[in-house]
């Protein structure tokens, strides 16, 4: 059955896409932040910045919250756009949704702080919550997009250090393949208004700059997976990237992770932005939330 509400967002970022040909990286920047801004807030969620261990960061708290759990979540925006600003609509619904607090960093951005800028920055951000003595199985590690992909690549990272893994993590629409080789990248290019392989491709090749595609810190479809916690892995069935979804599944579970996969019918590159006018991104919103409380007890 066709989804009016999402065809109607479709036609509008068809008719008005968020970054305008010609762009320049400054005016993507604002572009994204200033959707963001425009999105109606919450009430109940209240934001205030924080330093979390030298990265710049923001609380987002629910009235009644549980302030001993949190959510780590890591903005998308192909790693060279994106902060708290074009998600903070967003992830206030998320804090109501879970009831717990959330934790937005602006991690750094290519092209000015390269991989594995964002890595380390995430990896610190985490370590941060663990001194102000909240339990590593009371934090969730969520991000959408490049977002989600970070989020995989913080789990690779911090289980090879040594340190202890979350309760839980939430990839949404995650970019687990810098060189774009899933088939969706061509059969869902024509449904997709938000991500196409070109400009993903000089996304890639900013944020590397010379790196090795298949590091698995930026491609997590390349990594080595034993020992990560539970996931939650969200996609829709009309983004290019759904193939970044469904061929690091397999490997996940072949890992021994207890990995949940859910594809939702017509929905587009994360939905959950459009919550506002879009049901089943509120819907969606509250899964992650039902999922998180399961798994962060």
């Amino acid at each position: 059955m066709a989804n009016a509400q999402i065809d109607a967002i479709r036609t509008l970022l068809t008719q008005n896409p968020i970054i305008q040909p010609g762009d320049s990286l400054a005016d993507m920047r604002k572009g994204l932040d200033s959707m963001g801004s425009a999105t109606p807030r919450l009430a109940d969620v209240s934001a205030t910045a924080v330093d979390a261990g030298g990265v710049s960061a923001e609380w987002l708290t629910p009235v009644g919250g549980d302030t001993q759990s949190v959510i780590l979540y890591l903005h998308g925006g192909g790693y060279l756009l994106g902060s708290v600003d074009s998600h903070r609509a967003m992830l206030e619904r998320l804090a109501k949704a879970s009831g717990r607090r959330v934790l937005a960093i602006n991690y750094r951005l290519a092209p000015e702080a390269p991989f594995p800028a964002p890595v380390e920055d995430a990896c610190a951000a985490y370590r941060w919550l663990l001194a102000q003595g909240i339990a590593a199985r009371r934090i969730a590690i969520s991000g959408d997009s490049a977002g989600g992909g970070l989020a995989l690549a913080t789990l690779l990272a911090l289980r090879d250090a040594g340190d202890p893994m979350p309760g839980c993590a939430v990839p949404i629409s995650p970019w687990t393949d810098m060189e774009g080789t899933g088939a969706s990248m061509e059969t869902r290019a024509a449904v997709d208004p938000m991500v196409q392989k070109g400009p993903l491709t000089e996304m890639a090749g900013a944020y590397l700059q010379g790196a090795d595609t298949r590091n698995p810190l930026a491609s997590p479809l390349y990594g080595d997976f034993k020992g990560l916690p539970p996931l939650l892995i969200q996609v829709g069935d009309a983004e290019t990237l759904l193939d970044d979804t469904t061929r690091i599944v397999p490997k996940l579970k072949a890992a021994g992770v207890d990995v949940t996969m859910e594809v939702w019918p017509e929905m587009i590159h994360v939905w959950h932005l459009f919550a506002p006018m879009l049901d089943k991104g509120q819907e969606a919103i509250d899964g992650i939330g039902a999922f998180v409380r399961k798994h962060c007890a």
